[in-house]
């Protein structure tokens, strides 16, 4: 299999919240939620960079549509990784999600690799990592 990810979708509790927290907090874009003339159709995409978007989709959506159980969920089973070029603006990005009602996990400091992170939880206790790696260059 040729890895082709073009979407990550998060599933959440109340759709309109996390689409606020992510287009007005985290300031990514969006055109807001979308497919709402179909039952279990609501979603909310948000341009990353080119070629990857975030979705957001109700839990409940998520489960109807594979069929499987809407079951609990450990905010430990994934993590997206939210890398900056500057140990600056890590604290400056976790400053940002703080305001836009983010829970402050870890707060950002010196890892053991050498590099600089910290960790939050969205709304739905999707948890980030904003972190700075000294070996791995941006542009």
């Amino acid at each position: 299999m040729k890895p082709r990810i073009t979407v990550l979708t998060l599933g959440v509790d109340d759709l309109e919240k996390s689409l606020t927290f992510y287009r007005d907090g985290l300031g990514f874009p969006t055109q807001g939620i979308i497919g709402t003339e179909f039952e279990h159709g609501a979603v909310a995409f948000f341009d990353l960079q080119p070629g990857l978007r975030l979705a957001i989709w109700a839990r409940t959506d998520i489960a109807h549509d594979t069929n499987l159980s809407k079951m609990a969920h450990s905010p430990t089973e994934f993590t997206i990784g939210h890398n900056v070029s500057s140990k600056e603006e890590v604290d400056v990005v976790m400053e940002q999600v703080k305001r836009a009602g983010a829970k402050i996990v870890k707060p950002a400091q010196d890892t053991f690799w050498g590099g600089y992170s910290g960790y939050f939880q969205d709304p739905d206790d999707h948890l980030w990592e904003v972190v700075w790696n000294p070996y791995l260059l941006l542009e």
